[in-house]
């Protein structure tokens, strides 16, 4: 099946394909990695292509879907592209410029879909996570809302097609969707999301406004120190998953992607090795029956694979317990 025909339609008509791939990759992962992964997961029939500021890599994520285009595996069109605003240029006079500078690296001239990476501002300037003497991380205080007409602004001059969030909750997201004079809606959010944590609360309430849920660590996550809990369980060894792997003949992976898909969930695939990045992609070859949904329904836990203990103790701490 072609996984190109798989698309949902956004709030604001355009279409975002239900299968993406994410490109993070720790800082001791090669840059040039990212390029070859991009263009193995093109090549596999990956249209959706995730990205960041934060994750450094723009430049090697632009050089492969350019050079698909170039030996006419794919039309610009064909790809759909998400960056995303980190958390130091939220000042609305930041915004764009943040926008442009992606879009440089990638020498593309506008990006599918934007979104603010987390609900939480820092102190702008060159450093991602700026720290005072003390080793805390500095915050900035910014109007959540006066940051989302900035995003308004860039869908308007065409340097983004969509615009959505990340890792917001509800609350955060109400505070953009009762903003006096709203423009455009958020397509999206985009939050972590896979059996141990499946966000049920949340999906429904983005149904409920027309907002698509968008799932990363939809296969946990790498273990990475400076993200996680290194000790936390591992989902892919989870027995109930593997013996559902087993009964449809499939990788604990597909399972846990083909469970999103079948919730109305848009999800995202990350991995840098070729027969995983081409085995993400039979995702579309078979179904999870009611039952199976129910026993993964199951394994929710409300576990954090994520957790960003530098941003705690702030006010929109977007992983507190309400949804």
């Amino acid at each position: 099946m072609d996984p190109t025909c798989q698309r949902v339609k956004l709030n604001d008509g355009n279409f975002i394909p239900v299968l993406g791939f994410g490109t993070y990759a720790p800082p001791e992962v090669p840059k040039n990695r990212a390029v070859e992964a991009v263009k193995l997961a093109i090549e596999a029939g990956f249209r959706h292509i995730d990205s960041a500021h934060l994750y450094d890599n723009e430049e090697q994520v632009g050089l492969a879907i350019r050079s698909k285009i170039a030996d006419g595996s794919v039309k610009r069109e064909d790809i759909f592209y998400t960056s995303k605003l980190w958390c130091t240029f939220r000042r609305p006079e930041l915004v764009q410029s943040a926008l442009e500078s992606s879009l440089k690296k990638l020498q593309l001239d506008y990006v599918d879909l934007y979104l603010i990476h987390f609900p939480v501002a820092l102190k702008p300037g060159e450093d991602l996570l700026p720290k005072d003497e003390n080793g805390k991380v500095i915050f900035d205080t910014v109007d959540l809302c006066a940051t989302w007409e900035a995003m308004e602004k860039c869908k308007e001059a065409g340097l983004a097609k969509s615009i959505g969030v990340s890792n917001f909750n509800r609350r955060q997201l109400e505070m953009i969707l009762n903003k006096p004079g709203l423009k455009y809606k958020p397509v999206c959010n985009q939050v972590e999301c896979h059996p141990y944590l499946n966000q049920s609360k949340l999906l429904d309430f983005c149904k409920s406004k027309d907002i698509v849920l968008v799932a990363y660590s939809a296969l946990g996550t790498q273990r990475l120190q400076q993200w996680m809990d290194v000790n936390s369980p591992v989902l892919l060894e989870d027995p109930v998953l593997c013996a559902l792997a087993k009964k449809h003949k499939r990788s604990p992976a597909l399972i846990a992607l083909r469970y999103q898909l079948q919730r109305g969930v848009v999800v995202l695939a990350k991995s840098y090795n070729e027969q995983r990045i081409r085995e993400n992609v039979q995702v579309f070859e078979f179904q999870l029956t009611s039952e199976d949904m129910k026993v993964l329904d199951g394994l929710n836990r409300n576990f954090r694979y994520i957790v960003l203990d530098f941003f705690a103790g702030h006010p929109d701490y977007p992983f507190s317990d309400e949804y």
